[in-house]
């Protein structure tokens, strides 16, 4: 373990957000049903009122990184031009990719397109489980695991790339506005925005571990015969903790980048199963006219133009909201790896490739749930239904003929994919929240990691114990909302960035 220089913590960056996550943990202990009722109703403000905001911007995100790939600014190397990558290309793409999408591809690409296949939104018309439906379905899981998604990752962490690296602006989120506002991006204001975004990531990380324990306990329990209940799952949310505490303060190139590279190998290796054991034509046949009907509607229904308003909210400004949450701290440490390659290359590593890795994905994955639930008679949506989301994923497996080594290994990757992801956030969350972080001294006290980790931790397993499944959502959309504006800022600087040209960013001084 590598010896930590010792940075001073940022008294309110760090205990504000401290205490009102704990205050939101007292209270939904202590008063439950009238903490979640308020819960919802914040939540359903958010989305009548915002919901357009979260996709339009979505979209215009898209067109701004393909605007900036053409321009000539695409070329500027960040760091400057003599300034050494941390990452060769294939580790800096597996650490990327795990960074961003922890277990929600897991979680959610078999759950989801079981939703779509059987609830289509009624304004479409279709009769659910046909193939119209499954169309749909596919459509629709490319739309929420693709270009759009990634455009929001990438956007902020370009930005954060370049004025931290070559502006030689403080490891603050608050740097992304200084393009917009100047120095006075600083002081109150920024400590502000940090505070903000903080929140909003142990709220999306907490959303999303809240997914992969329910995963986890629905896997262990139909391995074991048993119902392990909320001692299970407080157990899982420990060595998920302790785990990824552990990789993060082993620092970059030994933990996080070492077991991302593992866990991408493994994901490559569950598609590989899966395209071999289902039904492989049914599964290109589905990516096909998904694929048609993803490029026919992407705009209408990105916009939610035309869907039923409620489809729209629940599941595309949903996504995009979890999304959001992860991005603006998952952004520090995305703009961290991107030192001594061109903008250019960026876009297609936190852009591009994650993206084709989704689809590719969902071909196997939500492709052989369709096809098997169609042939099938409903039978995985009648899991989802009776049981919930938690064993649906392995039965998936069992209908594949994988049996219980196939199942185990799901288990670790699902385990796996959260602590990859979780130890880069909780990494950024933790030097977010000290002084005098830069390029020559990246890592954060070991202390400031752990209390974070638990933090997210605690959240989670409250969160699972007391609203399962729609507590998720609404966690995901509470932290998406402060993250959304601060996202739109720093896509506003990257367009000041852009139009500015090369002579406006300054290079990184030599070591």
């Amino acid at each position: 373990m590598r010896e930590r220089p010792s940075h001073p913590i940022n008294r309110p960056v760090f205990f504000i957000p401290l205490a009102v996550l704990a205050t939101a943990l007292i209270a939904s202990l202590w008063q439950g049903a009238r903490f979640l009722a308020a819960e919802t109703a914040f939540n359903d403000w958010i989305l009548r009122n915002f919901g357009p905001m979260f996709t339009i911007s979505s979209v215009l995100f898209l067109a701004l990184l393909a605007a900036i790939a053409l321009s000539p600014f695409g070329g500027t190397i960040i760091g400057g031009a003599g300034a050494k990558p941390l990452l060769g290309r294939w580790r800096w793409f597996a650490v990327t990719l795990c960074t961003t999408i922890a277990t929600g591809i897991l979680f959610w690409g078999v759950a989801e397109p079981l939703f779509h296949l059987n609830e289509p939104p009624k304004m479409l018309g279709l009769k659910p489980g046909s193939d119209a439906a499954a169309t749909f379905a596919m459509s629709t899981m490319f739309l929420h695991w693709t270009l759009t998604p990634y455009a929001i990752y990438t956007v902020a962490a370009l930005a954060f790339a370049i004025v931290y690296y070559n502006r030689r602006e403080p490891f603050r989120l608050s740097s992304l506005f200084e393009p917009l506002l100047g120095r006075r991006a600083h002081g109150p204001v920024g400590s502000a925005i940090d505070i903000l975004c903080l929140y909003a990531l142990v709220a999306g990380m907490a959303a999303s571990l809240g997914a992969g324990i329910l995963s986890l306990a629905g896997g262990i329990e139909g391995l074991g015969g048993f119902s392990g209940g909320v001692p299970l799952r407080w157990a899982i949310a420990a060595l998920i903790v302790a785990s990824f505490l552990i990789s993060a303060a082993t620092g970059l190139q030994k933990g996080i980048a070492g077991l991302s590279v593992l866990n991408t190998w493994l994901f490559f290796a569950i598609i590989a199963f899966v395209l071999v054991a289902g039904p492989l034509g049914d599964m290109i046949g589905l990516s096909l006219s998904g694929g048609v009907d993803y490029v026919r509607t992407f705009v209408p229904r990105n916009l939610g133009l035309d869907v039923d308003a409620g489809w729209h909210r629940q599941w595309t400004v949903f996504n995009w909201a979890n999304w959001f949450a992860w991005a603006p701290v998952t952004a520090l440490f995305l703009g961290r790896l991107a030192v001594g390659y061109s903008v250019r290359a960026f876009i297609a590593i936190n852009l591009i490739l994650p993206a084709l890795f989704g689809a590719l994905w969902m071909t196997a994955i939500a492709g052989a749930t369709i096809a098997i639930d169609q042939h099938s008679g409903a039978s995985l949506y009648a899991v989802l239904a009776s049981q919930g989301p938690d064993p649906v994923l392995f039965r998936l497996f069992d209908a594949l003929g994988g049996g219980s080594a196939v199942t185990a290994t799901v288990l670790f990757a699902i385990f796996l994919s959260y602590v990859a992801g979780a130890d880069a956030n909780v990494s950024a969350m933790s030097a977010l929240s000290t002084h005098g972080i830069s390029p020559e001294a990246p890592e954060a006290p070991l202390l400031v990691q752990i209390v974070w980790g638990v933090t997210v931790g605690l959240v989670a397993i409250v969160l699972v114990a007391s609203a399962g499944i729609d507590g998720i959502r609404m966690m995901s959309i509470l932290g998406g909302f402060p993250a959304l504006f601060v996202i739109t800022g720093a896509a506003l600087s990257l367009v000041v960035l852009t139009v500015r040209g090369r002579r406006t960013v300054i290079p990184a001084p030599a070591d």
